[in-house]
């Protein structure tokens, strides 16, 4: 027969707390007052001496779970079976003293038989109730991570999409799109209809993901002056977000920025690498919006 030893409500208490700074989980506190209780009948310890030692290890798994900071829907679930374990073990207990009173007290069998019924029934229902809840957790963790996964699976093809039609490309400072000199009417800010139709595709993408923000960066070659080339580089990104906007998305996901000729992708030294010169990039945040600084 395994032997209980009984440890001071306050004891466990301090137990808990010096594993964890925050205020202790109302689920677990009830579930070790539910073993603690049950433990000092020694009618419950001596006749339900496998219930014991079940919910016994229910009530570690929780204050490990506890201790290592998981969720505290994993806390209360443990928590949860443990008291159910002893709710049981005290059932148990009852029903076979009832089982040893009938054998010794015939004159009273029948109540006493009612009593077993009653806390035998109390006890399945308690059983079942368990096994419910622990097939419903089962349940939402499954459909939470297909939903994840499906969720991720639409994401990487949107981008995929931004990829192959935009001719994105993704760099350190995460996926990059490009739009060229030629998408812009010469030495303007205004643009062109390809580079429209660019911009709507962006602006579905960032609907459907409104977690995503975007950073608009205008450069120039170094033909003419830095204080012209700057003011162009920087009506370009603006015209870009003006764009963006009308296409729907809100302006606080927007910045912009105009270089000018710094940072060039060539040298200035040919028409071509001029014109490579000549763009705007749009910087994609990851999903939390969060965007790389130049």
């Amino acid at each position: 027969m395994q032997t209980y030893r009984m440890f001071p409500l306050t004891l466990l208490t301090a137990a808990i707390l010096s594993g964890c700074g925050t205020v202790p989980n109302p689920a677990l506190t009830d579930a070790h007052n539910a073993y603690n209780n049950a433990r000092v009948n020694t009618q419950v310890g001596t006749l339900a001496e496998l219930e014991m030692k079940q919910a016994d290890d229910s009530l570690k798994k929780a204050d490990r779970a506890y201790a290592e900071d998981d969720e505290d829907e994993a806390v209360n679930h443990f928590a949860y079976v443990a008291t159910q374990q002893v709710a049981i073990a005290q059932a148990t207990a009852i029903r076979k003293v009832a089982e040893t009173a009938v054998s010794n007290a015939e004159g009273k069998r029948n109540q006493v038989r009612l009593d077993a019924r009653t806390a035998e029934a109390d006890a399945a229902k308690r059983q079942a109730a368990l096994s419910q809840q622990t097939v419903d957790r089962q349940n939402t963790e499954l459909a939470v991570a297909g939903v994840n996964s499906e969720r991720d699976q639409a994401l990487l093809a949107q981008q995929d999409i931004l990829i192959n039609q935009l001719n994105a490309k993704k760099t350190a400072r995460g996926l990059v799109i490009t739009l060229g000199d030629v998408l812009f009417r010469s030495n303007k800010a205004r643009l062109q209809s390809g580079g429209l139709r660019n911009v709507d595709k962006l602006a579905d993408f960032l609907k459907q993901y409104s977690g995503y923000k975007v950073l608009i960066e205008g450069y120039t070659d170094s033909k003419g002056s830095a204080e012209f080339n700057e003011e162009l580089s920087d009506r370009r990104a603006y015209a870009v977000r003006t764009a963006l906007v009308d296409g729907g998305v809100n302006s606080d996901r927007i910045m912009t920025r105009g270089y000018g000729e710094e940072y060039p992708v060539a040298d200035n030294d040919t028409a071509a690498n001029r014109q490579l010169n000549r763009r705007v990039e749009i910087i994609l945040s990851d999903e939390n919006g969060n965007l790389a600084s130049r």
